[in-house]
């Protein structure tokens, strides 16, 4: 599949960023007029019109763009060879460069199966009808990250009321722990608004700011400890390189899931081949378990993401996506 397929321009993945993230007074979840939601789950009900079902003959499927894209196309085809085989489909990885782009990609048709970090999921979900089914958990059934702020080593930065007057990095708006909720927490707890008491710089990826941290190009910066924790296991990064001043509550991890108008007997078939997969002895086991994760395990996203619309709601966020 060519690139050109489904990125888009720079302004029109500015365009569904902004159109997605505005700021009213108070914010409430609502999926976008495109979807209904009859058995009040949050998430898309599937087309009852069989004329608005889709069942391509090729599905694409594309992992959160948090690492190198290259290393997780290999990462995953294990696992999308079993999703071919269950689902009778060719399957075919798609390396998104952007959140943005993703779920532009997903609201235009172009983008089927799909794995969304955990803050662009409550975007998807409203904005591009993602229907979120699966996450990735421990073996004992455990799941979730922590946001960490890090710096370097000598920074000058010991605290979290140390970054007054410096610069945060953060990765993009769509992130949890890239935007969404070191800004609240860090206005909730310390008092310390973006741009009023620290500047802001966005990276664009979690590894981006794990290694301009590392490199020192960065001063201080928001990330998912998952993220840095296979970048150790990786020697991308060296543990001395890091110094975390701040670590929060654990959140969901990322959710994967369908466009919601697949058709109902594929969107099962998908479903199944997440939760039949054998983990054992393959690429996915070996680069997720870096970060305690080795199955899926099947999640709604009206429970399981409802501290993220609980952040999303700290931050004025609302989705405005008609």
């Amino acid at each position: 599949m060519k690139k050109g397929i489904i990125m888009r321009t720079t302004a029109a993945i500015t365009a569904i960023a902004t159109l997605c993230l505005t700021l009213p007074a108070h914010a409430e979840f609502k999926l976008s007029d495109r979807y209904t939601d009859k058995d009040g789950d949050l998430i898309a009900d599937i087309p009852e019109d069989s004329a608005q079902l889709r069942d391509p003959d090729t599905l694409i499927f594309a992992y959160t763009p948090v690492e190198d894209p290259a290393v997780y196309a290999e990462v995953w085809q294990g696992f999308l060879d079993h999703l071919a085989e269950v689902t009778g489909k060719k399957v075919q990885f798609f390396p998104v460069q952007s959140n943005a782009a993703q779920i532009e990609a997903m609201r235009a048709g172009r983008l089927h199966v799909a794995g969304f970090n955990t803050g662009s999921n409550p975007i998807a979900v409203a904005c591009a009808g993602f229907r979120p089914f699966a996450m990735m958990a421990a073996a004992d059934g455990s799941f979730g990250y922590e946001m960490e702020i890090i710096t370097y080593p000598d920074s000058g930065i010991a605290s979290v009321e140390d970054i007054k007057g410096k610069e945060l990095t953060f990765t993009s708006e769509t992130s949890n722990s890239g935007f969404k909720a070191p800004s609240a927490l860090l206005k909730g707890e310390f008092g310390m608004v973006a741009n009023e008491d620290f500047d802001t710089s966005f990276s664009g990826a979690h590894d981006n700011s794990i290694l301009g941290v590392a490199n020192k190009d960065y001063i201080a910066a928001s990330i998912a400890n998952s993220v840095k924790a296979r970048m150790i296991d990786r020697d991308v990064i060296s543990p001395d390189q890091i110094e975390v001043v701040y670590q929060s509550q654990t959140f969901p991890t990322t959710g994967y899931g369908t466009a919601h108008n697949l058709h109902p007997d594929l969107q099962e078939k998908i479903k199944e081949a997440f939760f039949s997969f054998d983990w054992e002895g393959t690429k996915l086991l070996e680069e997720f378990e870096k970060s305690g994760e080795a199955q899926f395990i099947p999640i709604t996203f009206k429970d399981d993401w409802a501290v993220i619309r609980t952040i999303d709601e700290a931050n004025n966020v609302t989705y405005d996506c008609n």
